[in-house]
């Protein structure tokens, strides 16, 4: 065997644990890779649920449809303190005894929470803020009109 046969079979061999590693996936955690918090899918799928409740689907796509739970899973991770991950991760392992329950139940279990609530806030917060970001809203219910806008000569002013 000669070096330039060893040094490509190593190569080979290299890349393909990279791959192989690369391509391996836990079904237990969650569908977006994060940095500083663990989600399982359960967690996920109960998050899914919550922000469906809080936009619901209607004529137009809902929150699960529209995928916020993964928006909010995102910001949580990227823009809050440990202190703010810590007490949503606490508020959404408390809100487990609401998964797989309709609606209905899930949207009162939501109203006993207090206003105040760290989780609670955060949830609606980043459910609201990912469904106005989102495509269908900008794309169906935002008119665009370049800048400055229209020009209409004939406004009254109150003088």
């Amino acid at each position: 065997m000669n070096r330039r046969s060893a040094i490509k079979q190593l190569f080979v061999l290299a890349g393909g644990m990279m791959i192989a590693t690369s391509c391996s996936t836990n079904s237990k955690s969650a569908s977006i890779a994060l940095e500083n918090i663990d989600f399982t899918a359960s967690d996920e799928a109960l998050l899914a649920e919550l922000v469906e409740a809080i936009i619901p689907k209607t004529d137009s796509p809902g929150a699960k449809e529209l995928n916020l739970h993964l928006f909010v899973m995102k910001m949580l991770d990227d823009c809050h303190s440990s202190a703010d991950q810590e007490a949503f991760l606490q508020g959404l392992k408390d809100a487990s005894e609401v998964s797989g329950k309709s609606a209905a139940e899930i949207t009162a279990y939501l109203k006993t929470r207090g206003e105040e609530d760290v989780f609670l806030k955060l949830l609606k917060q980043h459910t609201i803020q990912g469904y106005l970001n989102s495509e269908y809203v900008m794309k169906n219910k935002l008119i665009y009109e370049l800048v400055p806008g229209r020009y209409d000569g004939a406004v009254k002013v109150n003088g």
